[in-house]
């Protein structure tokens, strides 16, 4: 992927990650759009950075894709570029009946919301110089963390619908580039990590990602240093020992 020139829609992009690389991308030559459930904050994001568009989009309502893709196909007939970043992260007691709807939420928001994006928006995509869909998963994707099995089992899931989408389009000789941004926790409002010190802090994380997205180019996953200890877990021989470790938490 070129890290520069393109024309880019970012899910889950008016706060944490998706903002920050919103931010960065703008900054580096690129026209950039958020997308978000939330006009107001849309509104600020637009005022306080010109030049930055918006649009209306809830990932886990598909007439909101639906319409936001033609929103995206009238102004900004020029889109390469699809991140899906949008997600939630919560706590989850498989002991406690009532959590079903939390895990419910996750696979609408998480899974499904990515995956139906991914088919609305894909027909703009195809036929444009320098196409690609970024999948924003984690490091969860890898070994899970028992205190939010059903976020970790989105992310799996991802992982895994990378590699076919992947795999499909290069059979298909589509043009469209498909990389996984695999995160480590990063200090974002997200489960509350925002000020906790284990995180990773998130003007570092976006250094390191771009500079990876920028030196390899041809890239299919971007693991920054932090995620590679969950990414290789099982290979190496540590996924035991590394699952053990987040089951104290």
């Amino acid at each position: 992927m070129k890290t520069t020139g393109n024309t880019i829609l970012i899910t889950g992009g008016t706060s944490g990650i998706g903002l920050g690389l919103a931010l960065r991308l703008h900054t580096a030559g690129n026209t950039v759009i958020v997308a978000g459930r939330r006009q107001q904050l849309l509104d600020a994001i637009t005022t306080e950075h010109p030049g930055i568009g918006a649009v209306v989009l809830d990932v886990a309502e598909p007439d909101s894709i639906a319409a936001a893709r033609n929103d995206v196909a009238a102004r900004y007939p020029d889109l390469n570029v699809l991140i899906n970043n949008a997600g939630i992260m919560l706590h989850e007691n498989l002991l406690n009946a009532a959590d079903l709807a939390v895990a419910e939420d996750h696979v609408l928001t998480n899974l499904l919301g990515t995956i139906r994006t991914t088919y609305t928006f894909l027909p703009l995509l195809t036929g444009k110089a320098d196409a690609a869909i970024l999948n924003v998963t984690s490091a969860m994707a890898f070994v899970p963390f028992p205190s939010t099995p059903t976020y970790s089992a989105t992310k799996a899931a991802l992982h895994s619908f990378s590699e076919s989408l992947r795999a499909q389009l290069a059979t298909a000789d589509a043009g469209v580039q498909v990389i996984e941004i695999v995160p480590p926790g990063v200090r974002t409002t997200l489960l509350g990590q925002q000020d906790d010190e284990q995180a990773m802090p998130l003007d570092d994380f976006l250094d390191e990602t771009l500079e990876l997205l920028d030196q390899k180019s041809e890239a299919k996953e971007i693991v920054g240093e932090r995620a590679r200890f969950f990414r290789d877990a099982e290979a190496n021989g540590s996924y035991d020992e590394v699952l053990a470790m987040l089951s104290q938490y």
